[in-house]
């Protein structure tokens, strides 16, 4: 059964190849004007649950529903979709006009109301100038515009981006992710977004999806997803640099319960679960880089010597790297500050922002 609030639902969808399988037994609702993005690193299944949604993979098994219309078995052409591919696949030789007309003519629509979807598309993405160019006078962002202008003239529901942006340099992937979020808030179209660029996902997403393994992990708001993650694997993926994880248990001091590595204990005061401690649990506590004090910025917390082991500037910010219990773990810290290696400082974590899993199934406390 699919909700006519959803713009695409996915019940029970499975796809095997032999005796590898893909997905598992996934679900999935996306709501309409949804930006979705699918997240994870190479062979987790992401861009194969994408295929399957165009219809140019067919699942072994589960449905598909788009606009409440199961389209499980049929043509890609006949789904509504738009779909935006890591290559630019243009026609070289044809302009850029005749490469955003070219499916539109196909397909038989009259003259007047190509040229009208053109014009909106080459309007909204602002590509107007390069109408009559063909795609080897046009830089790699322009061509990427051009290929999310060949979907935008089909006037669908739900666009699907395969990592459109992989292809470009570091700069060029800023500049047309505000573009791609300004096209959304825009068109306040279903956004499909396929992604292994946690950036690209905190920043362009109203939800994420991490997968491993041809399994959804964890299915949320991206500030939730980054400060409460539902598992060590998903902490670990999300954040640059990645959560700090030191292996310890959970211990009983004068009444409290404490984290205790290497002979060394930390009060667990705030810890939004507190309550469900137990005295003995094998954990692992995350700490993300920013949520660690150093020094002045301490205020009567609880406190801990550790030594300088690296110092990374990097402008804004800088990262130091310190030796804590037997730990190697990273601080970050305002740009302006700089330590030598090799010196002591005094730090405490915020155990509000902190992450407890169980030791043995990785599952957050």
């Amino acid at each position: 059964m699919t909700d006519l609030s959803n713009s695409v639902s996915i019940r029970d969808l499975s796809l095997s190849f032999g005796a590898v399988t893909v997905l598992q037994n996934l679900d999935l609702d996306i709501k309409n004007g949804e930006f979705l993005v699918l997240l994870g690193s190479s062979g987790c299944g992401k861009s194969t649950l994408l295929n399957c949604i165009a219809g140019l993979l067919e699942p072994t098994d589960g449905q598909i529903f788009i606009k409440d219309r199961n389209v499980t078995w049929e043509e890609p052409k006949d789904r509504g979709i738009g779909m935006v591919f890591q290559s630019y696949a243009l026609y070289p030789q044809m302009t850029v006009e005749k490469n955003l007309s070219f499916g539109l003519k196909v397909a038989g629509m009259p003259k007047d109301e190509i040229a009208k979807r053109i014009a909106r598309a080459s309007s909204i993405l602002q590509i107007e100038p390069l109408l009559q160019r063909k795609p080897a006078a046009l830089s790699g962002g322009q061509r990427q515009r051009v290929a999310i202008g060949r979907a935008l003239v089909r006037d669908v529901d739900v666009f699907l981006f395969d990592e459109p942006l992989s292809n470009l340099d570091a700069k060029l992937r800023s500049e047309l992710r505000v573009e791609i979020k300004r096209l959304h808030q825009s068109l306040k179209n279903t956004m499909i977004y396929v992604t292994h660029d946690q950036i690209e996902a905190l920043t362009l997403a109203d939800r994420i999806a991490i997968m491993k393994s041809g399994v959804i992990q964890q299915l949320d708001d991206p500030i939730t997803i980054y400060n409460r993650p539902k598992n060590k694997f998903v902490a670990g993926f999300i954040g640059s640099p990645s959560m700090n994880f030191l292996t310890g248990e959970l211990a009983d001091d004068g009444g409290r319960t404490v984290f205790r590595t290497n002979g060394t204990s930390f009060s667990l005061a705030g810890y939004e679960t507190i309550e469900a401690l137990t005295p003995g649990r094998k954990v692992v506590l995350g700490v993300r880089p920013e949520h660690i004090k150093v020094d002045g910025d301490l205020a009567g917390e609880e406190a801990h010597d550790a030594i300088v082991d690296i110092e990374e500037p990097m402008g804004a910010d800088n990262l130091i790297w310190l030796k804590l219990a037997a730990h190697t773990i990273s601080v970050r810290i305002g740009g302006a500050r700089r330590y030598a290696v090799g010196a002591k400082v005094r730090l405490g974590f915020d155990m509000t922002m902190a992450s407890l899993f169980d030791a043995e199934t990785e599952e957050r406390i």
